[in-house]
């Protein structure tokens, strides 16, 4: 049954004008970027079936272009406005952060670096600089590695620090394997920049390792 021949109070873009978009299933959701359905299908169960394929919302948002574009349903006119919706969030949490007049904790960066960073294939090493009263002054991924490692040299961090006149800076880098506990090899590095940066009187407000679940703060765990 096409949605049009739903009754009012159960179509997603009638209950998204009425409610809002929180009270919708991801299927919904999905279904409304779809615009349509197909012959013999809905909207709605376009993206139920798509769901299951990818096995949820996050593998869907996190596959590649041509993968989604191959799916039923799909094709590459609508994977692009998937794939708008997605980046537009991205650009959204960045506009948060880079918007605010200071950062007083690490929760004020974690959701904006954890999209940024967390269904990366690859590890990223990023750094916030922020002037003297933690304002954002950029964000830069200053260094890219392999699936499970990254090399991070010290003197480029600081070379960026002294070209934005930093004050302070928040690190941050992703596992890629879902695992956000800090290897030795994390601590290390973070010891070192901290070292480094205070010689140029930037200060190291934190560190936060990305994965699959809450990110990790070294300043939360005392090791800064």
């Amino acid at each position: 049954m096409r949605i049009q021949e739903w009754p009012l109070n159960e179509r997603p873009r009638e209950r998204l004008q009425r409610q809002g978009a929180s009270v919708l299933s991801d299927a919904e959701l999905i279904a409304i970027l779809l615009g349509h359905g197909i012959a013999g299908f809905s909207a709605v169960d376009i993206a139920r079936q798509t769901l299951n394929t990818t096995g949820g919302l996050r593998q869907l948002l996190t596959a590649s272009f041509e993968d989604v574009s191959q799916l039923p349903g799909w094709g590459p006119a609508r994977t692009c406005r998937l794939a708008a919706a997605v980046e537009l969030n991205k650009r959204h949490l960045q506009a948060t952060v880079l918007s605010r007049e200071s950062i007083c904790s690490p929760h004020d960066t974690r959701k904006f670096l954890k999209a940024r960073l967390r269904d990366l294939e690859h590890e990223v090493f990023a750094v916030v600089f922020l002037d003297n009263q933690h304002r954002v002054i950029a964000v830069e991924d200053l260094f890219r590695g392999t699936l499970d490692s990254c090399s991070v040299h010290p003197r480029e961090v600081v070379k960026q620090a002294l070209k934005h006149q930093a004050g302070a800076v928040i690190l941050a880098h992703n596992h890629p394997s879902g695992v956000a506990e800090p290897s030795p090899a994390d601590r290390h590095i973070t010891t070192r920049l901290k070292e480094a940066l205070a010689l140029v009187d930037v200060r190291t407000l934190d560190h936060l390792v990305i994965g699959d679940g809450e990110p990790v703060s070294f300043a939360e765990r005392g090791w800064l």
